[in-house]
């Protein structure tokens, strides 16, 4: 199988992180429209992540949270997102890394994506599909795997080998002007209706 050097299984997890930002700054700004709400899991080891240590203790590896009617303060950047939540009463600030996310889910819609670790991207070979990870969904959803595009069959056939120069006809057409050749290069013989007219 043929290397990819551009890494297009990185650049679609990119590209998706792309769209969790977009609906994480647009409810943001305005609020979550209609009945849409996000399940967001993320690793809570992954470099960036900032928790409380009684969080981190509870959560020492992933952590989901629920953003639908009780969260504040939703701050997106580029890089990803801060958030307000309450647990168990007690107000907490989380500030969570796009490449931190594990998995991403609106349930109003049945709209999921899963991630691979970007550092587990980045450590495969570069024929190397990316890893998705093993946590199942909300109940009842069908999430859509981000893990690599899929490619066009097409790009899985060989092409033939193009032929350096076109074929030579069996029997080449004669320059005007010049009688055809008695035999011609393929070693064939070429029999003359002239010798069978009656002279």
């Amino acid at each position: 199988m043929p290397t990819d050097y551009i890494r297009y299984d990185i650049l679609t997890q990119n590209a998706l992180r792309g769209v969790v930002r977009t609906v994480l700054s647009d409810a943001a700004t305005k609020g979550l429209p209609g009945e849409h709400h996000f399940y967001v899991s993320f690793d809570t080891r992954a470099p960036g992540v900032k928790l409380s240590p009684r969080l981190l203790a509870q959560y020492p590896a992933e952590m989901t949270i629920v953003l639908q009617h009780q969260f504040w303060d939703l701050t997106v950047t580029e890089d990803g997102f801060e958030v307000g939540l309450s647990f168990n009463g007690i107000p907490e600030r989380l500030i969570v890394p796009l490449t931190a996310l594990k998995g991403f889910f609106d349930p109003s819609v049945q709209f999921g994506l899963e991630f691979a670790m970007q550092s587990d991207l980045e450590g495969e070979e570069p024929e190397g599909e990316a890893a998705t990870t093993s946590e199942p969904a909300p109940a009842g959803s069908t999430p859509i795997k981000a893990a690599g595009p899929a490619r066009p069959a097409a790009l899985h056939k060989r092409m033939p080998p193009a032929s350096p120069e076109p074929p030579t006809p069996a029997n080449p057409a004669p320059e005007a002007g010049e009688p055809p050749p008695d035999k011609p290069a393929g070693g064939g013989e070429v029999v003359r209706l002239d010798r069978f007219r009656k002279k």
